[in-house]
């Protein structure tokens, strides 16, 4: 029998309403994985390409067939848009079936939630902090909701892998298994994973069973990718800087007007800016209004809005956004993406790019660089736009091998080891010390984590608070513990800044982290505003729209890592000669000069060391970020001054202060290329530590522990150097 036939009817006559011609093989194969094995399946497949349906059809076909007695499918997605997406998406295909999908999240209907407390069945939509909420505050509803949940699915994987709020998801499906007394199946999905190894691998923690993940032939799609440069003038002043500076600005204007598309950027004030100047532009030329905003710091309502508009509407609209956009929200036919800057990653990369020419159309990404040319001299490393070369290194990884980033899977996540045991605790009220240790260091993603150390870690918690000994030696939440716990924003596990609520009229804008003065002016939601009035004790902002372009800064958090084979990539652009078809003039114009620098200043044979002063030489290993750490750490231990020297994130080149001369920098070099080096040995200064919302919380003996073990990465050195030292050796 076909699977189409054994899809149950519900879901065939969707099919026929629908005009499918056929299913796409990937819905093929997750159909066989679901109907005839027990495994959990991972489903990776560019954007658009029906990952969705192919988790779902069978699925539901499960649940037509054989009801459960609960939620019968939990889907967990990172964002709300994504759930409001999906959900308008399962409505339709269930309107028949008598399946009902619920949302639940903050902003979702309450009475909703409250008829499927009585009446659990179905499909929820949610995230992980509102699972936490369930697990915490109501764990006898959350049996009821789920004791005979069949599947989980986990949209958007690759987002929740390789941080704290994708282990965080770990910990409380594992807890929810041992509730609910039995592993439902997990099914994963993503456009962008590479190497799907450690992906399979951290799907199926904790469950006991196997993973299949279907090899589906993608049909290739044809590129139109372009990488325009464009040199100014800030330090200067005059008309020509200001032309020179208006030409990027006309780019980005030619580029978008009148058509349908996102302008990413890396930061939300760049977002700002960008939006604010193309409707000057668009304004002076009389284009009308089609540009809107799309980031974190904009209100709930606003963000729908650009999310229907970009949808719903037949004409022009660009949309500036930052990572907000670049995950799977149904945004229908866009014509081309514009990124100014670089993307942060392989992956972002190719998220972005995948957000156009979907369903075999040209998926067509415009690149567009600034570089202020008048800084004043210094040394030559420092006056090279990394930024640039690294986006012409990504492009050329994603195009010739089709690699992204394989995901990091860390050891010791102690942020999350202070959260998840608060959280438990708060769930049961009182455990005793043992039977604590048994249940929390068992859940997979503190594996890793001995007995001694969580000891520490419970023995610190009690110093400060946050727990207390009962007079039967049972742990219980402390007073210090009970105002952390009893916070709202304790169910997410990543940092939200303080931040002021801003408001025009009875509208709320969004949110900015400055408390702006009266009279003060400042950009929200590409648009300028004049403050009113500031209410500090309720965190508002009244303000009145004015004409004209204003700044607004954020403080961006969050840890980027480059990978070591984007280093070498980029060192491979510099030592090459090769002219690449998607630059235009004035971008191989740059990349001539910057090759041109670096082999002028002797960083493009393999090894470099360049003296810079008597005493001061660069380093440039072109070896990734967790590498690069590991080796100024390796040449500390020999007696060098040796610091990192970042280009915004990425690790350029490791600054070396020495008397010993170039001869015995070199030779420490080779011998930490052949011998590599004890990390376990290093002497770690108290500042050194992955960044974590409860780090405050963990001893700083364990902070640097963690410090250690999941970001100094001495074999990623070492095999990296060694292979450098050999290459130089054939020589």
């Amino acid at each position: 029998m076909s699977i189409f036939h054994r899809l149950a009817p519900f879901i065939q006559d969707y099919i026929y309403r629908n005009r499918w011609e056929e299913l796409r093989e990937i819905q093929v194969k997750a159909a066989e994985a679901v109907f005839d094995t027990d495994e959990n399946l991972l489903l990776s497949s560019g954007t658009a390409s029906g990952k969705t349906e192919a988790a779902f059809l069978p699925v539901l076909t499960h649940l037509w067939e054989n009801p459960s007695k609960s939620v019968g499918v939990l889907y967990l997605s990172p964002l709300k848009a994504l759930i409001n997406d999906q959900f308008e998406r399962l409505e339709g295909l269930l309107e028949e079936a008598e399946i009902p999908v619920t949302k639940w999240h903050g902003d979702a209907s309450q009475a909703a939630k409250k008829r499927l407390m009585k009446h659990p069945s179905g499909v929820i939509q949610t995230t992980p902090e509102s699972l936490e909420s369930m697990l915490m505050h109501n764990s006898s509803g959350a049996y009821r909701l789920f004791c005979d949940l069949r599947f989980v699915i986990i949209d958007e994987v690759h987002y929740f892998m390789d941080n704290d709020r994708g282990t965080q998801l770990l910990s409380l499906l594992e807890r929810l298994s041992r509730l609910i007394g039995f592993h439902p199946r997990r099914i994963g999905l993503s456009a962008t994973l590479g190497d799907c190894t450690n992906a399979e691998k951290w799907l199926c923690m904790g469950t006991g069973r196997g993973c299949v993940t279907p090899i589906v032939r993608e049909k290739g799609r044809s590129l139109r990718l372009s990488v325009r440069f464009f040199p100014i003038k800030q330090k200067i002043p005059n008309s020509d800087s200001k032309v020179l500076l208006e030409n990027y600005y006309n780019y980005l204007y030619e580029s978008t007007t009148g058509r349908r598309c996102i302008l990413f950027a890396n930061s939300k004030g760049e977002v700002e800016e960008n939006i604010a100047h193309l409707r000057r532009i668009s304004e002076e030329k009389k284009g009308g209004d089609c540009y809107l905003v799309h980031h974190a710091n904009i209100s709930p309502a606003l963000r729908e809005f650009a999310e229907q508009r970009m949808k719903s509407s037949e004409l022009p609209v660009c949309t500036g956004a930052t990572v907000t956009l670049e995950l799977g929200i149904d945004l229908g036919h866009l014509e081309r993406i514009v990124q100014t800057g670089c993307p942060l990653t392989v992956s972002g990369l190719v998220q972005r790019l995948g957000r156009t020419g979907r369903r075999g159309g040209t998926a067509e990404m415009r690149f567009a660089f600034r570089w202020d040319m008048s800084l004043p001299p210094q040394e030559f490393y420092k006056e090279i736009n990394w930024d640039f070369v690294m986006c012409i290194a990504m492009i050329l990884l994603y195009t010739r091998e089709r690699w992204i980033e394989p995901m990091h899977l860390p050891k010791l996540p102690y942020s999350l080891l202070y959260h998840q045991t608060m959280s438990y605790m708060a769930s049961c009220g009182s455990v005793q010390p043992r039977e604590l240790a048994k249940y929390i260091l068992t859940l997979s993603p503190f594996s890793h984590v001995s007995k001694d150390d969580y000891l520490k870690l419970l023995r610190h918690m009690i110093e400060n608070g946050q727990l207390e000994r009962g007079e039967d030696g049972a742990l219980l939440i402390g007073s210090k513990g009970e105002a952390a716990v009893s916070n709202y924003e304790f169910l997410a596990v990543f940092s939200v800044p303080d931040e002021y609520s801003v408001r025009c009229n009875a509208e709320e804008i969004g949110t900015v982290q400055s408390p702006f003065p009266e009279g003060a002016q400042f950009a929200l939601a590409g648009q300028a505003w004049e403050v009113t009035e500031l209410d500090k004790k309720e965190r508002r902002i009244y303000v009145k729209h004015i004409p004209g372009i204003s700044a607004n800064m954020w403080q961006d958090t969050g840890n980027e890592y480059v990978h070591t084979k984007v280093m070498k990539q980029i060192r491979d652009v510099l030592r090459s000669d090769e002219e690449y078809a998607f630059l235009d003039e004035t971008a191989k114009t740059r990349l001539s000069e910057i090759r041109k620098a670096c082999r002028n200043g002797g960083i493009s044979a393999i090894g470099s060391v360049v003296p810079i002063t008597e005493t001061l030489y660069a380093v440039f290993p072109f070896i990734g970020t967790r590498a690069t750490a590991a080796l100024v750490f390796a040449l500390r231990e020999r007696g060098f001054d040796a610091q990192v020297w970042l280009s915004r994130y990425i690790p350029v080149c490791i600054e070396v202060r020495t008397d010993m001369g170039i001869e015995e920098l070199h030779a420490t070099l080779e011998e930490i290329a052949r011998h590599g080096a004890d990390k376990y040995g290093f002497t770690i200064p108290d500042n050194c530590e992955i960044s974590g919302k409860y780090n405050d919380f963990i001893p700083r003996e364990l902070l640097r522990k963690q410090y250690v073990e999941d970001y100094l990465d001495t074999e990623d050195m070492r095999e990296n150097m060694e292979r450098d030292e050999q290459h130089l050796i054939d020589r």
